[in-house]
């Protein structure tokens, strides 16, 4: 299941505070698999069933950082969108994702420093009302102007 907006690139001049974009999607035992693999993470608390039911967690869990590339997906697609350049981002891992979660990631303009081409933006994932990260990006967003 996926609820994404339109993608492309809303250039720095035309960006303003506030503005948010989000996607939806459901994380998937292939998701997680797939990530295990390209990542090398094999922790078994993602893979292992058996393992992870006598974890803190009482069950599988996705990787934190498959949950935060989901940001990476807003912010590259929809907000700012295609040419942004990542500078930093931070993170706070607040709950566990699971198999099946329908995870929604949002991004919230913050401030905007039109000189610098630099963006701050709010970063968080929620599944259902339980935000799960929080976080913030700094990006160089594209710009319409030809120097």
């Amino acid at each position: 299941m996926q609820d994404n907006q339109p993608r492309g690139t809303i250039v720095i001049e035309d960006l303003e505070i506030g503005m948010m974009r989000f996607l939806q999607k459901q994380v998937t035992d292939h998701d997680i698999a797939l990530f295990a693999e390209v990542s090398t993470d094999r922790n078994p608390v993602h893979l292992d069933d058996a393992y992870a039911r006598e974890t803190m967690f009482h069950g599988r869990i996705a990787h934190g950082m498959l949950t935060a590339g989901l940001i990476s997906a807003v912010i590259g697609e929809q907000l700012p969108g295609h040419g942004t350049v990542y500078l930093s981002q931070t993170l706070k891992f607040m709950a566990p994702v699971r198999p099946g979660d329908i995870v929604r990631a949002e991004v919230e303009v913050q401030a905007i420093d039109h000189a610098r081409r630099r963006v701050t933006l709010a970063t968080r994932c929620l599944v259902g009302d339980t935000v799960v990260l929080r976080g913030e990006a700094m990006v160089l967003a594209p710009s319409g102007k030809f120097d």
